[in-house]
């Protein structure tokens, strides 16, 4: 199997770790940090907006089993990426909707993937394409796997991430676990 990655922002991490935990050919994702500047940020110090980082995820994916643009297609289709530093009522520099692409062959499809989520979209997306060199800072523990754990005890995101997971079933039952 080999594995490569792919680096993704769309609102809070943990929303979008939920999504992406489910599809088959993902072997791992890490909630973490980037596009800043500040070194070693945290989440109190991100979640101030002072940093410059997203909240974003490192999936861990199988390119046999799931594409790069499937991911792309997924991640579109289960935020809103025409909102401009925000995601429902995240609102910061730290929820925006940013790609990372780790290769040229990642940016091409970063390109290709705005233009064909655009169709589906009335209003104009606004996702950006950032330097998927940035330094990438793991988030801290308590973070990890968390809709798993503490998530499906926390209001907000019991409000956020079923309907994540809804549009998910909908649309890519056939890539879910």
């Amino acid at each position: 199997m080999t594995t490569k990655y792919a680096i993704l922002a769309g609102g809070c991490f943990w929303c979008t770790e939920a999504v992406f935990r489910q599809l088959q050919g993902v072997s791992g994702v890490e909630s973490g940090y980037i596009g800043g500047h500040m070194p070693n940020p945290d989440y109190r110090s991100v979640c101030g907006g002072a940093t410059g980082h997203a909240e974003a995820i490192r999936i861990a994916y199988d390119p046999d089993q799931i594409g790069y643009d499937a991911l792309l297609d997924i991640y579109f289709a289960t935020h809103d990426p025409t909102q401009l530093n925000r995601q429902g009522n995240d609102v910061g520099t730290q929820y925006r909707s940013a790609i990372f692409p780790l290769d040229d062959d990642q940016l091409a499809a970063a390109q290709a993937g705005i233009e064909r989520a655009q169709a589906d979209w009335p209003q104009p997306i606004v996702t950006t394409i950032e330097d998927g060199q940035a330094v990438w800072y793991p988030a801290e523990d308590y973070h990890q796997d968390y809709w798993i754990g503490e998530g499906q005890r926390n209001p907000y995101c019991l409000a956020i991430i079923p309907p994540k997971l809804a549009k998910l079933k909908k649309g890519w039952e056939q890539r879910l676990k």
